[in-house]
This record gives structure tokens, sequence and C-alpha cells, in this order.
């Protein structure tokens, strides 16, 4: 972990594990608020930039209550996802870490779990 930040490397296309976590979300009953194609946005812009999407998603029953108890983890709530492209043609799933931002946000430990749903799909989706 690195400034909150865990990561999984998956040998799967960025695409792929989009449509992976994308079906995850689905299945789970977590609601997807937005999919940002950074790689999109940067070739609209005339800038070449490795394939990296951006997935932004939550349950409203998990995250409120944090929200509730401090109100500056809005700043990293929903949870997201980020998928990009190494130069090796590996993919690399990044989030923040929900023990990381319980101490960032200062919200009582016990509701860090509320957050941890975001590790596990990351592995599932990396699969």
């Amino acid at each position: 972990m690195n400034n909150g930040i865990r990561s999984v490397t998956t040998h799967q296309p960025v695409d792929a594990v989009v449509q992976r976590l994308t079906t995850l979300l689905h299945e789970k009953n977590i609601k997807l608020f937005a999919l940002i194609d950074h790689s999109g946005e940067a070739d609209a812009a005339g800038f070449h930039m490795p394939t990296t999407k951006l997935l932004i998603f939550g349950n409203p029953k998990a995250g409120t209550p944090v929200m509730i108890s401090a109100p500056s983890a809005a700043l990293d709530l929903p949870l997201k996802i980020l998928i990009s492209q190494e130069p090796d043609g590996t993919s690399v799933l990044s989030w923040n870490d929900p023990a990381w931002l319980q101490q960032r946000h200062n919200f009582p430990p016990e509701l860090t779990a509320n957050l941890a749903a975001v590790e596990a799909l990351a592995h599932q989706a990396a699969q």
C-alpha cells in the first residue's frame, strides 16, 4: 500500500476487467454511478494515454453512515476502482484502502467494514 492506495494486477485487458466489474456490481446490487474513460477523453483532447478507466460505485446503505459520521468522507465516496493498462499489457486495479480512509476522515473504526467490499470486488474482477 502506498499513500492509502492498494492495487492488484491482472493479465486481462482493461475493457474485460471493466466488463467483469460492471457485472459483479450488478449481481451484488451495487449502484454504478459513473464510468469515466480517462484515456478516451485524453484521445479526444489530442493526447495518447494507455487505456485507463475509473468506475465510481457504491451502496448508500453502506456509505451514508460513514458520511454522516464524517462528512469529509464524501470527498472519497462513493467508492472507486481505477483500471489502467501497463506497458507490458497487464492491467492494474487500484482503490483507496478503507483503513486509510478511516484514518484520513476519522470516522469510527467499525464503519470501515462498510467500505470493505471494494477490495473483494477488485480481486474478483481481476480473476
